[in-house]
């Protein structure tokens, strides 16, 4: 009972690596999974998440066997 938990760009860098795996919990949420996986509260700008390739918000529930993605803001030039 496990979720994967995936950081991309400039988030691996900053924490150091690019995936970790946890435990799974009911009614955890996407922003609890970032919490928990990063031992921080979320950034104050904006974070990208997707679960299982789906952009998804914070607050989106997690159930076991997901994968959690979480990318910085996508900026464009």
């Amino acid at each position: 009972m496990t979720i994967k938990v995936l950081f991309f760009a400039s988030l691996s860098e900053q924490l150091g690596q690019r995936q970790t795996e946890l435990l799974w919990q009911a009614g955890q949420s996407v922003a609890d999974v970032w919490r928990l996986s990063t031992q921080r509260d979320l950034p104050a700008t904006t974070l990208l998440a997707a679960r299982n390739q789906t952009y998804c918000d914070l607050q989106t529930l997690v159930a076991d066997g997901d994968e959690i993605a979480f990318f910085p803001p996508v900026t464009g030039g």
